[in-house]
């Protein structure tokens, strides 16, 4: 196997982590770690497909609520691979309790709503038991 010398320059009471591997930093000077092309290798950039999915869920995000399946469900319509859009989802930064209150606010803003209808709601566009209850609790039931 190929050996691979990097420099990596740390800083005091900080360290370094090289695909899940710590190194402590005692000095600021550089310090030389050799690691395997194996591991080097997997320290890959992200794709451009999942880059953007990441974007294009933030923008959905922004303007509307979305269940972490529903949104995934949504990227993978406009095209993104499901493994692509299932990273834009999961990279987006969501709070899906806070997405599933606002999406039951928006439903009873819409038309009155039994506990039971806005629950069978909820769990149509994706939500967990956990979301649901959370999103009820919010609009009072």
């Amino acid at each position: 196997m190929k050996r691979i010398t990097r420099t990596i320059v740390t800083l005091a009471a900080a360290s370094v982590a090289v695909t899940g591997v710590a190194v402590p930093a005692a000095t600021a000077a550089p310090t030389t770690h050799t690691v395997s092309a194996a591991v080097v290798t997997q320290v890959k950039a992200i794709s451009v497909g999942k880059k953007n999915a990441v974007r294009s869920a933030k923008s959905y995000l922004k303007y509307g609520a979305f269940s972490r399946k529903g949104l995934i469900e949504q990227l993978r319509f406009e095209g993104y691979s499901k493994k692509d859009a299932t990273y834009g989802a999961d990279h987006a930064k969501a709070n899906w309790k806070k997405e599933c209150a606002q999406s039951a606010k928006s439903y009873m803003e819409f038309m009155p709503f039994s506990r039971k209808e806005l629950a069978a709601q909820l769990k149509w566009e994706g939500f967990t038991k956990a979301q649901i209850a959370y999103g009820l609790k919010a609009v009072g039931y």
